[in-house]
């Protein structure tokens, strides 16, 4: 008989995306079918602001299920708030899923859990990732978190009859405080020796999760900022309860619960006609904000937090305004500027409202960059400490201010 998991191995392998035995054999050895609910959400073809859902009798589940994809497997906390047209079951935000295998097996080699490691997991979902870590370590070895008590309960189903039994704790992935008399007793700080978080840390890394890992030990996160897309840090933890490590890949996730931005876009937040706005100029050029180098979006993300912007580029039947373009950019806060950026160059028409003046924020970030010799993704790095997060450049050393 086939290994329930031979499609998917089969794949991943001759994508080059395995190359650890020991995970080899859990994807082998681990059904996902058997942790991919009934009902899945997919992004609505004609209104992608909302998810449908899928039930098994849909013609693609099987290859979805079987092949290298993400899927939705919650949608608005548990309540799906329904579709553009009042559908009933459709949802607006995705809430939890069973990610997309390639990027499952890249974030287990990047953690390098090996036998006699104890692992927490931040995020347990439907259990599948717990369940590839139980066959490589002894289901013993792991702890999972999962903040959603619904999503526990279910996920703790799919890992029994799979023959796994971890120890799954309904708490806040961000405090854990079950870990302080969780079902074995007082596990006490720094017991870990290695935490996977399923689920992006937006802005900050929590320190909470650097204290669960001993010295020497390892955290793997996604990690988001401003308007990039998440990326994968891989930290290692050292005396003081401080972690240092670099990005490592890309891995766009869902966000923690405790730290979901707003989600007004920045043209929801401009109001033009508002008696308290400030017309004038900037020297800053508008269309830096939307600059797509991704360590510059790093950096900007880091030092302008929360950002959100829109450029509007000039209509196309209108020659004389080539290459001219509106930007807007806003934060949650009630601050926003607009720049209208032309190749004429500066200074640009701005105007402003709120408190904070972003304009200059935003340069003073270009600046930094600029100071720094224009780092890409591959120099950036991550210290979390008892202080925050620190954004630094080469060496840990060189904090981004």
């Amino acid at each position: 008989m086939s290994p329930p998991g031979l499609r998917l191995a089969r794949a991943l392998t001759a994508a080059g995306q395995v190359i650890q035995p020991r995970w080899h054999r859990a994807l082998l050895d681990v059904d996902r079918a058997a942790f991919i609910p009934d009902t899945v959400w997919i992004t609505a073809a004609d209104d992608p602001g909302f998810f449908r859902p899928v039930g098994r009798d849909d013609p693609d589940r099987a290859r979805w299920v079987h092949e290298d994809y993400a899927l939705a497997t919650q949608v608005d906390d548990g309540h799906p708030a329904g579709g553009p047209n009042g559908e009933e079951g459709w949802g607006r935000l995705r809430t939890s899923g069973i990610s997309q295998p390639s990027l499952v097996v890249d974030m287990l080699q990047w953690l390098d859990a090996r036998p006699g490691h104890r692992v927490l997991e931040i995020g347990t979902g439907t259990g599948y990732n717990t369940a590839l870590l139980c066959h490589a370590l002894g289901e013993g070895a792991v702890v999972s978190v999962e903040v959603d008590k619904g999503l526990a309960e279910t996920a703790i189903g799919n890992l029994t009859r799979a023959g796994y039994t971890p120890t799954v704790l309904d708490d806040d992935g961000m405090t854990l405080s079950a870990l302080a008399d969780g079902p074995e007793g007082n596990t006490g700080e720094g017991g870990f020796d290695r935490l996977l978080a399923t689920v992006a840390a937006r802005g900050a890394v929590p320190h909470a999760w650097v204290r669960q890992v001993r010295p020497g030990g390892v955290v793997v996160t996604p990690f988001e900022v401003g308007n990039t897309p998440g990326v994968l840090l891989r930290l290692e933890v050292a005396e003081g309860r401080v972690a240092n490590g670099r990005v490592v890949g890309d891995a766009a996730f869902m966000v923690l619960r405790a730290q979901r931005s707003d989600r007004r876009r920045a043209r929801d937040l401009v109001d033009e006609d508002a008696s308290t706005v400030r017309e004038g100029t900037t020297e800053v050029n508008p269309r830096v904000v939307a600059y797509r180098n991704q360590g510059w979006q790093l950096v900007l993300g880091h030092l302008v937090p929360e950002l959100r912007y829109v450029v509007y580029e000039a209509a196309e039947d209108r020659p004389e305004w080539a290459g001219e373009a509106s930007v807007h950019v806003a934060t949650p806060d009630g601050s926003w500027v607009l720049g209208e950026y032309t190749p004429a160059g500066e200074p640009y028409e701005a105007k402003r409202d709120g408190s904070r003046d972003l304009w200059a924020e935003v340069g003073a970030a270009w600046e930094v960059w600029q100071r720094t010799g224009r780092p890409g993704r591959d120099r950036l790095g991550v210290t979390v400490d008892g202080e925050g997060t620190h954004l630094w450049v080469d060496t840990p050393d060189k904090r981004l201010r």
